[in-house]
């Protein structure tokens, strides 16, 4: 029959394996004894943990469409109407951000928390608010650079998130609802979670630790107190958290920051291949054993596909070690690649099982100034999308004393239609407008759309 004593040590025990003590690999820190026995506790990891999260606040001016008629210089003059200056309206939103190099000053989150800002005000655990510098920005992985000044700064320790198993203990810091620090926990639901269509690229880790609105660009850490994840996304019915949160891995966050930091954009390579997921069917049609796997189902000439020998049929299962599950798997490692990085590629060609290395490729991409198709759209780089992104042609660049960026448009803008008419490229914006006259286009932005008349 056990005691007292020995049953306040099992209870102690039984409780410090379910908070997961046992990861933090020792016991200096731990409150105060209570009852005779020390109590669990993340505290100690969390006052270390805690000073590198921010808090980002961001301001952003925005122009307020009026009714084209409106802006007719006819219809004014018809109806003696005053020429008014153009309204303008400030939005302004909150989120999180985690100090990644204190001595840079580098703070990373999430690129929907900062994106089209016309000022960023990052606020330290501290209560410190410093003005902050936009580096660079990846839409299409949702991660943002930004750099304050290095003044007495706690940054997080990175951990290795290829070591990260489902159960491991996690939690999650953030700025929920603008609320102040937050800290949940929860554990790692699953690992390498895509085709969400929440990101042009995923990977996520999936956990049940409350993710709120107001936590993007937080920090996920382990019990050691070690950056694993940036928190990003929920999958809940009425954006409410359900137990169903996603954080970027930070292996795959600090390879992007590193380019960032380097060009102030991801140049993202190319390997040439069009890719579908291997189905029961294509696995019966092609008589094949193998029943995992991207199929080859397109090479583009002289890619570096094309260049290693792959062929449409192709059946694509690992790269450079990485298991191929499914076309969302080798569109994340090759679009996490580097131009002039070299990919090893293990494929079945029918039934016998190949290695090809191949080195990724500059993307051949359409660009043109904008003044060479309209002369309102002058101080313009216009580009047709890539094809994770909605089909139109992206603003890529503008000039800040243009007057396009006067009347509101912003780099990243998407032209989806010119003149009422819908537009998927640059040949079809061209066949649409006439260099003579005025051009009416609608821009896609984020989740919002709104109609700009060039005259």
């Amino acid at each position: 029959m056990k005691t007292n004593t020995q049953k306040r040590l099992l209870l102690t025990a039984m409780l410090a394996i379910c908070l997961g003590v046992a990861h933090l690999g020792q016991t200096e820190g731990l409150p105060p004894y209570v009852g005779g026995q020390a109590l669990p506790s993340l505290a100690p990891m969390l006052e270390r943990s805690m000073p590198a999260v921010v808090n980002i606040s961001t301001s952003t001016n925005i122009q307020v469409s009026d009714n084209p008629l409106l802006q007719d210089p006819f219809f004014r003059h018809f109806y003696n109407l005053p020429n008014m200056p153009s309204r303008q309206q400030q939005r302004n939103s909150l989120g999180s951000g985690v100090i990644i190099d204190k001595a840079n000053g580098l703070v990373l989150t999430n690129n929907h928390v900062i994106d089209k800002a016309d000022k960023i005000t990052v606020t330290l655990n501290d209560g410190r608010q410093l003005n902050a510098e936009l580096v660079g920005t990846d839409p299409e992985a949702d991660v943002a650079i930004v750099r304050i000044p290095d003044d007495n700064l706690t940054e997080l320790p990175i951990a290795d998130s290829n070591q990260l198993k489902v159960g491991d203990f996690v939690v999650a810091i953030g700025n929920p609802f603008g609320l102040g620090q937050t800290v949940t926990s929860g554990i790692v639901s699953a690992l390498g979670r895509s085709g969400l269509g929440i990101e042009g690229y995923e990977d996520f880790i999936q956990t049940d630790a409350s993710i709120n609105p107001g936590n993007s660009g937080g920090a996920l850490v382990n019990l050691r107190g070690e950056f694993v994840g940036m928190n990003t996304a929920i999958l809940a019915p009425t954006w409410g958290n359900v137990g169903i949160g996603f954080a970027i891995p930070s292996n795959m966050v600090m390879s992007i920051k590193e380019s960032l930091v380097k060009h102030g954009e991801v140049r993202r390579g190319l390997l040439g291949v069009t890719t579908q997921d291997l189905t029961p069917e294509l696995v019966n049609a092609f008589n094949l054993e193998n029943k995992r796997g991207a199929v080859i189902s397109r090479i583009e000439s002289n890619s570096p596909a094309a260049k290693a020998g792959l062929e449409p049929g192709d059946i694509i299962v690992s790269a450079n070690g990485r298991p191929v599950k499914d076309s969302h798997d080798i569109r994340n490692i090759i679009g996490l690649m580097q131009i002039g990085d070299k990919v090893k590629i293990d494929y079945y060609h029918g039934n016998e099982k190949k290695q090809v290395t191949a080195t990724i490729g500059k993307p051949e991409r359409l660009q043109v100034m904008g003044e060479k198709l309209h002369h309102k759209l002058k101080g313009t780089v216009l580009a047709e999308t890539a094809k994770s992104q909605l089909e139109g042609v992206l603003i890529e660049k503008i000039d800040t004393s243009s007057e396009v960026w006067r009347i509101g448009l912003r780099p990243g803008d998407v032209i989806v239609s010119a003149n009422r008419y819908r537009i998927h490229n640059l040949a079809e914006l061209q066949q649409v407008i006439n260099p003579n006259s005025g051009l009416l286009i609608n821009i896609q932005r984020g989740q919002e759309g709104f109609f700009a008349v060039l005259k």
